[in-house]
């Protein structure tokens, strides 16, 4: 699951997501219908921090235990933003701009570790 609010930047993922072999769905908001039970329900989320709304790591708060893995994305990376994503144990914490192949090297760690 992709969660980006940058229309570019998420058309981008889902399309390096896809021809890497993975089912995608993208949502531009937490509050977009469907993005919490999709979110339950994938096997790893791309999540942007700073969102229009409820923030990524609040939003990712909100979802049942046990969590699927993520992969936080923000283009502000500082203290906040890292003290945000490491509430939630060990996940990856990538800059924009980042290369595809930083994502897909994260995206499969986070799946083969789960989180």
């Amino acid at each position: 699951m992709i969660l980006e609010d940058d229309s570019g930047l998420r058309s981008a993922i889902e399309r390096l997501c896809r021809l890497s072999g993975f089912k995608t769905r993208s949502f531009r908001s937490a509050e977009e219908f469907g993005a919490s039970d999709c979110a339950s329900s994938a096997r790893c989320l791309i999540v942007d921090v700073q969102l229009p709304g409820v923030s990524g790591p609040a939003f990712y708060g909100t979802l049942q235990l046990p969590r699927p893995p993520a992969v936080f994305i923000t283009a502000y990376d500082g203290p906040a933003t890292r003290q945000a994503v490491d509430g939630f144990g060990d996940h990856a914490l990538l800059t924009k701009p980042f290369l595809g192949a930083a994502l897909l090297g994260a995206v499969n760690e986070a799946m083969q570790h789960g989180g």
